[in-house]
């Protein structure tokens, strides 16, 4: 839970003259760099971050020139429970960090052993004004799948890395062994996953047989991002993924065989563009190798 408002002002601005009567929705648009979107005006709002002339604002208020609007911080009021599960810190700097999340536990949720809460264990503690009350995942991945999870450190970098994900302009790729042979070395697979259009595109990399049984191991490049979206689309072909035990997979003693591998997007902040990749992942390896 935040607080109504915080004691820590990030920005401030002073309404200058107003051409047309405009109500605070409409007018804070893009006024305060931290929240430069309408959804993250409108959630600042809501958690009593905005002020209007030292008073709570809302959505609804009118705007007047020479009013003084200030936008805060969020903050705890209890101190968080620190999960102390040491990660594997691949980037960080002052706004975000990415991180390589181990399989068998959840990203976030109502759990106190979740990677989220793992994150003040192994981040540094940003100095930037609009500093988030803890570092907070940007995105999720499934409880069994392990790989590159973006994290974000300030409130401008969490909005900004949200809406470069909701116009798909973050690049992420997977590498997964399934079962069988796939019809084609590269495709895409477009279905609805959640009542929704989405899709898959895939490459395969190399096929092999172990105990007469058919495996190819493939990089999957998502351009949506439903949940259990690669497991279910793998599925819906005919190739689950080894160790899906929801969606098929006749292999369900061994642990989910899907990494996220990399991602690729724009610093919100420096604008440099930043690709982070990891090692093939030891569990694959092990798979193959106990195969023989």
């Amino acid at each position: 839970m935040q607080n109504s408002k915080s004691n820590t002002c990030i920005e401030t601005h002073k309404v200058g003259k107003v051409e047309e009567k405009l109500r605070l929705q409409e007018y804070g648009v893009t006024i305060f760099e931290s929240v430069p979107t309408k959804s993250a005006l409108k959630k600042s709002l809501k958690k009593g971050l905005i002020t209007r002339d030292g008073e709570l604002a809302r959505t609804s208020d009118w705007i007047e020139e020479g009013q003084v609007l200030k936008l805060y911080a969020e903050e705890l009021q209890q101190e968080k429970k620190i999960f102390k599960l040491r990660l594997e810190v691949l980037y960080e700097d002052e706004s975000l960090a990415v991180i390589h999340k181990p399989s068998g536990y959840p990203t976030n949720g109502n759990y106190f052993k979740t990677i989220e809460n793992a994150l003040p264990f192994n981040l540094k503690a940003t100095t930037e004004k609009d500093q988030l009350p803890y570092p907070q995942p940007v995105h999720r991945l499934d409880n069994p799948t392990s790989g590159v999870l973006l994290i974000s450190k300030t409130q401008r970098a969490k909005t900004l890395l949200s809406v470069l994900f909701e116009q798909h302009d973050i690049q992420k790729s997977y590498v997964a062994i399934v079962e069988g042979l796939l019809k084609s070395n590269r495709g895409e697979i477009k279905s609805d996953v959640e009542e929704k259009t989405s899709l898959t595109r895939f490459q395969v990399e190399k096929t092999f047989q172990k105990k007469d049984k058919d495996f190819s191991l493939v990089h999957l490049f998502p351009n949506t991002g439903r949940t259990h979206q690669l497991r279910i689309h793998l599925s819906s072909i005919g190739h689950p993924i080894v160790g899906d035990k929801i969606y098929g997979s006749k292999f369900k003693k061994e642990k989910l065989l899907l990494h996220a591998s990399s991602l690729q997007f724009q610093h919100p902040k420096t604008q440099k563009s930043l690709t982070i990749k990891t090692e093939f992942p030891h569990k694959f390896v092990k798979f193959i190798d106990e195969l023989k």
